[in-house]
């Protein structure tokens, strides 16, 4: 039987390791006291095999095994 893995969508912004890239995911919520729509961004680590992503790119992630300390996505696709 075939779990659901998430996936999201971010911006690489950092491809200086090996194999790994930085992408910052960005999420709007409504705050719950006040009612105002807040902007927050979270970075996760994520494996690129061929080490194909730059920096900008848009990229979609899914999740995966732990691969290393930190790492625990893999890029699934480049969008753009």
């Amino acid at each position: 039987m075939q779990t659901q893995r998430r996936t999201l969508e971010g911006r690489v912004v950092g491809n200086k390791m090996d194999k790994t890239v930085v992408v910052r995911v960005d999420r709007l919520y409504r705050h719950r006291t006040y009612k105002k729509v807040v902007r927050a961004a979270k970075k996760f680590k994520a494996h690129d095999e061929q080490n194909a992503c730059q920096v900008g790119d848009l990229v979609r992630i899914v999740e995966s095994r732990p691969m290393s300390r930190e790492k625990r996505w893999v890029v699934q696709e480049i969008l753009e």
